[in-house]
């Protein structure tokens, strides 16, 4: 079984690690340019992308997929099996039992909850005004219209061709195997 760890990750004091286990692939991954900082836990069987934050104390169960941008406020903690989405936000202490879609954030102690899609963080990484409207376009859909997720991925398609971010949004609905937050 195996750790990798990529290059320019800044990991702070008092962070664990596990390696992957033999029950399944054998690997843990962390990519590039991420900032682990004190006390955050990555069990084992973990992939987690690049340029991601984990603030103190987060914590992954085994089998977690994190996606590139993301970010995990305080105290997180993520259920096993559980993906992350790219650009997603998740608010200090929330509790996250189900796949978080990319660009979302969500909050919640008890259960973590959507709260909209992350706008400042996608602004700062240069996201334009018409993939934002999009964005928010296929959030309300999904998660105000009142569609079963199938539904909502009928309505979303004309709107998937069009923006690939939509696209990838509807692409990791449709991977999905836990459900997502709603």
């Amino acid at each position: 079984t195996r750790l990798e760890i990529g290059d320019r990750n800044l990991i702070r004091e008092s962070v664990t690690i596990n390696r992957g286990t033999v029950q399944d692939q054998g690997l843990t991954r962390i990519g590039d340019d991420n900032w682990i900082m004190a006390y955050v836990h990555i069990a084992h069987d973990c992939l987690i992308g690049n340029q991601t934050i984990f603030a103190n104390g987060a914590t992954l169960a085994g089998h977690v997929s994190v996606g590139d941008y993301a970010i995990l406020g305080g105290f997180t903690l993520v259920h096993q099996f559980c993906a992350l989405g790219a650009h997603c936000f998740c608010g200090m202490g929330s509790a996250v039992s189900k796949d978080v879609p990319p660009y979302i954030m969500v909050a919640g102690g008890h259960a973590a909850a959507p709260h909209g899609i992350n706008t400042e963080g996608l602004k700062r990484r240069g996201f334009s005004s018409e993939t934002l409207r999009a964005l928010r376009e296929a959030y309300k859909i999904v998660y105000r219209s009142g569609l079963t997720v199938e539904q909502a991925l009928v309505q979303l398609e004309p709107l998937a061709q069009a923006h690939t971010d939509v696209n990838e949004f509807v692409r990791f609905l449709k991977a999905s195997s836990r459900g997502i937050i709603r």
